[in-house]
């Protein structure tokens, strides 16, 4: 810097600017290390304690193992209540705290179940834990805590809607997930670059994501329709200007959305849904009362609601073909209930998929995006190489052309690139 100052290229005014910015980063980057490690602290002491006092758990007795059993808990309440009064401000203190009482909760109803022989089974266990640290989420102002809370309720729903089907529902995963969502508009409205924010975008979708076939009951195939509608409802969600502003790596929405939806169509690229479906008798009576029918409905509605309201009557040209794929799946789904064809047009909407992403890469110069194209095209010959009669000969001719197909996009792409420097 002051090489520069000294040959006149800048002034020192210009120079201090610029000293103050790199300084500002770097204390940033450090107070990010402090967070990080004052959680990982945090949890490790927790799991410290409560391994000391299994050590010699069973020679104590019940009074002293109930103190004991309380003991990280009331820790946890006093650190929490030294941090609203005194440090409230300071985000180390504030996350670390709050996940060392997360964790005292659980480990607390634990311990007084197991000294008083308290009957109950998992899914009730985590449902009283994550009730209880809610308020912590709000209390803390602990981002944190609203992660470890989404994964606990995602766990609730996957051992009450899956695991203990049908002898237990799982329709108490959407309320407790609606009670983090205002913590989480805070931070997409307050703090939308936060790494916390950027792992929330991430956990909410993919907590939806899981936990949706719970629903499920007789109508299974009706989910298909729902998880499409899911798909493009997020896709559509990463492409609003707040999110598409951001990295594409951060863009979890379009993300998932994407992926998501490709995987869905290459899964029913298959014969085995389509025959199964053609053998199915759906009554519209029992339809219209099912909870698939309902979600199916609901995300559909949400997701063209959003559609429309971002395309009707301009930018009609921009819309990108995986945001519509779900309108496009419910008039195939009813095509397929009584004709193979439906199988074709999934091969086709694939193939177009492929190939339109293709073109919008080399539009934007952007390499991700082309790749994409190319992998959802070789997905596609790969299934079709699992399922065809072709000889060995024409299929290994198909992945050549494929490979070739990856290194001179890419090739073509990079010298332009050069040629335009």
């Amino acid at each position: 810097m002051n090489e520069l100052v000294a040959a006149n290229i800048i002034s020192q005014e210009i120079a201090d600017k610029i000293q103050d910015y790199y300084n500002h980063k770097k204390g940033l980057s450090v107070n990010r290390l402090f967070v990080i490690f004052g959680i990982l602290g945090g949890i490790l002491i927790g799991l410290g304690i409560i391994l000391i006092i299994a050590h010699n758990w069973d020679n104590l007795p019940r009074v002293t193992k109930t103190l004991l059993a309380f003991i990280p808990l009331l820790c946890g309440q006093a650190l929490g209540g030294y941090v609203i009064v005194r440090k409230q401000e300071n985000i180390t203190w504030r996350e670390s705290t709050s996940a060392f009482v997360f964790f005292s909760v659980g480990a607390t109803i634990t311990l007084v179940s197991q000294i008083y022989n308290i009957p109950g089974n998992l899914s009730s266990f985590l449902m009283i834990w994550m009730l209880l640290c809610l308020p912590l989420i709000y209390l803390m102002k602990s981002s944190i805590t609203s992660l470890l809370y989404i994964i606990g309720i995602t766990y609730f729903a996957c051992e009450t809607g899956y695991w203990s089907h049908p002898s237990s529902e799982s329709y108490t995963y959407w309320v407790l997930l609606i009670m983090v969502l205002p913590h989480y508009y805070f931070l997409l409205k307050k703090k939308p670059a936060s790494n916390f924010t950027i792992f929330h975008n991430y956990f909410i979708p993919l907590s939806i994501v899981i936990t949706l076939g719970t629903v499920a009951k007789s109508m299974e195939e009706l989910m298909f329709i729902a998880y499409f509608s899911l798909f493009g409802l997020l896709y559509q969600i990463g492409s609003l200007k707040g999110f598409k502003k951001q990295k594409l790596s951060n863009n979890s929405y379009l993300i998932i959305g994407s992926l998501g939806t490709i995987v869905l169509l290459l899964a029913l690229s298959f014969d085995g849904f389509w025959k199964e479906l053609r053998y199915t008798t759906f009554h519209f009576s029992e339809i219209i009362v099912s909870p698939e029918f309902y979600v199916s409905a609901l995300f559909t509605l949400l997701a063209g609601t959003l559609q429309y309201r971002k395309h009707y009557l301009r930018d009609l040209a921009g819309i990108k073909p995986i945001s519509v794929v779900f309108v496009g799946f419910i008039v195939t789904f009813f095509i397929g209930l009584a004709s193979p064809v439906a199988i074709l047009i999934i091969n086709i909407l694939l193939l177009a998929i492929g190939i339109l992403t293709i073109i919008d890469g080399a539009k934007q110069d952007h390499l991700g995006i082309l790749n994409f194209g190319l992998l959802i095209i070789t997905a596609l010959i790969a299934c079709r190489f699992f399922d065809t009669d072709l000889s060995f000969v024409i299929r290994g001719l198909l992945f050549i052309s494929v490979g070739f197909g990856f290194f001179m996009t890419n090739y073509w792409m990079l010298k332009n690139r050069k040629t335009h420097e």
